[in-house]
């Protein structure tokens, strides 16, 4: 018995140890994942800050807002004056204060127009119901709650209306339901919206100095530099494609399908940019500081730029898929168009970055911004293309008037019967099933055999996806048209200052070919 008591008692030392041992373990396990999650979130906040650090600034001027709006609510004195009604000032600071000083003002001036319309008309119908008796109070202000919530909602789905003034319609219809409803049951139903009213007042006030007067974040700079770095990855984008296209890698050797493709990262801001670009737009109609110098910023001018820069866009991605296809055109047969497409992939590139240095510095684009390199470039690319006709048309490729016979064998032809009798009618229809039987069975044996007449000539056949690489480049060349004259039109609007072609000073930006690409001298880097 002792023997086993002692037994006893060592296997639960042992299972205590193990229990400690295991508390422990897990212990350390958690404080690891702690660490490697504080980590986490310190690097993310130094990122966030480090990549745009007018973020850090926005939270602080909402925590300053927050704090002035608090006060009449700490102070004694504003809170006698003011009252319960201060937590309106708070609930406005939280809604209203955004970003750039554009977003508050449209949702400033909407929350204090929407008030206003609607405190007036509310006590415009309880004025008129007040006269009459209750049982009419109440039916008059059941009646008026339904059509104007019901025309209020109707006139919400007007495009004009749903884009600049939806937010002020919604704090409308809040309102009068608010005053209208509650001045049945409350005596001085006055001096409660007066003071919301009030405290609303103070709380887009304080929104409003300091979007405008503190360290203003403009949507309308947002929407410039927005611009300036759509046209600046899209000439990234066009050529790095050309470069990866000649380079003599393999297309996914030693690619980390983690990893975003940098091309696609340049131009996947220009194909996402519509709703950010109307946005930035519509916040930017709304500040005064262009209007101060007497030049409105053109922002419907820049909304129509991102429209021509997306068509752009799509082109490079089509250039970018060129990248993926399942048929390549061998490294040989592209090395012979190399040049051509690698400057002409350059001088569209060079376009690009002079448009988008003009736009950042307000300035006119140069008169010669087509220069006779690009047309160099695109003269050359025809005559190599020229030069090559077997790869494009077939050396011993499929004879179309073979391919013709073989179809025009492959169809049927009509017999007609001028007398029918049953017996007659259904032989010929045991004929047409059997007739029908044997063409299907030729139709699926003439499929392959028209598949490898489409392809007999293996030069034509692995030309093609070049084909079409080429002629995306020239589309690009052709859409680029139509980028600059949204440019010029936009420096005309926007008043920007004439070219000087004096100030140029030649700056040398070596890309992956070891070629140099001229910039003009004010390009920030």
């Amino acid at each position: 018995m002792c023997s086993i008591g002692v037994a006893a008692s060592v296997a639960a030392v042992s299972d205590n140890y193990a229990s400690v041992e295991l508390l422990k373990k897990r212990t350390r396990v958690y404080i690891e994942k702690t660490k490697t999650f504080l980590g986490s979130l310190c690097r993310e906040i130094r990122k966030v800050g480090r990549d745009d650090p007018r973020k850090a600034v926005h939270s602080i001027k909402v925590g300053l807002s927050l704090l002035l709006v608090s006060l009449l609510y700490l102070l004694e004195p504003l809170f006698k004056g003011i009252g319960g009604n201060a937590i309106w000032a708070v609930m406005t600071v939280v809604v209203v204060l955004e970003f750039t000083a554009g977003a508050t003002l449209c949702k400033g001036l909407n929350r204090g127009l929407g008030t206003l319309l609607a405190g007036s008309l509310a006590f415009l119908f309880e004025y008129i119901a007040r006269e009459s008796g209750k049982v009419f109070y109440a039916v008059f202000i059941g009646t008026s709650v339904f059509f104007v919530g019901a025309m209020s909602t109707y006139l919400r789905f007007f495009p004009k209306v749903k884009k600049n003034y939806d937010y002020g319609v919604v704090i409308f219809l809040l309102t009068f339901n608010l005053i209208t409803i509650s001045s049945f049951r409350v005596e001085d139903v006055l001096k409660i919206a007066r003071e919301r009213l009030y405290t609303m007042a103070i709380g887009s006030g304080v929104c409003v100095l300091m979007s405008l007067f503190i360290f203003p974040i403009w949507s309308g700079e947002d929407l410039h530099t927005f611009s300036v770095s759509k046209i600046e990855g899209l000439a990234k984008s066009i050529e790095a494609c050309v470069d990866e296209y000649f380079s003599d890698r393999e297309a996914d050797a030693g690619k980390d399908k983690s990893i975003e493709d940098p091309i696609y990262e340049n131009y996947k801001a220009v194909l996402d940019s519509k709703s950010t670009d109307e946005t930035l737009a519509l916040h930017a109609s709304w500040e005064p500081r262009h209007t101060w110098h007497c030049n409105p910023f053109p922002w419907q001018q820049y909304v129509k730029l991102g429209v021509v820069l997306r068509h752009f866009g799509y082109t490079v991605v089509a250039l970018h898929g060129c990248l993926q296809t399942e048929i390549q055109t061998p490294k040989s047969v592209r090395l012979l168009f190399k040049d051509p497409c690698t400057r002409l992939a350059t001088e569209v590139s060079k376009a690009l970055m002079e448009l988008a240095n003009s736009i950042q510095n307000h300035r006119q684009c140069s008169p010669e911004i087509l220069s006779d390199h690009l047309h160099q470039a695109l003269q050359d690319l025809d005559t190599a293309l020229k030069s090559q006709p077997r790869l494009f048309l077939g050396g011993n490729g499929a004879n179309p008037a073979n391919m013709l016979a073989l179809v025009a064998r492959s169809k049927p032809e009509k017999q007609l019967s001028s007398v029918k009798t049953e017996a007659s009618a259904l032989s010929e229809w045991r004929s047409k099933r059997v007739s029908k039987q044997t063409i299907e069975a030729e139709r699926r044996s003439l499929r392959p055999t028209l598949s490898k007449i489409a392809i007999t000539s293996l030069e034509f056949s692995e030309a093609l996806p070049f084909a079409a690489f080429a002629a995306l480049l020239v589309e690009a060349v052709a859409k680029l048209d139509l980028v600059i004259e949204e440019v010029e039109e936009l420096g005309r609007i926007a008043c920007f200052k004439e070219y000087e072609g004096c100030d140029d000073v030649i700056l040398n930006v070596e890309d992956k070919s070891n070629k140099e690409i001229n910039l003009p001298c004010n390009t920030t880097e």
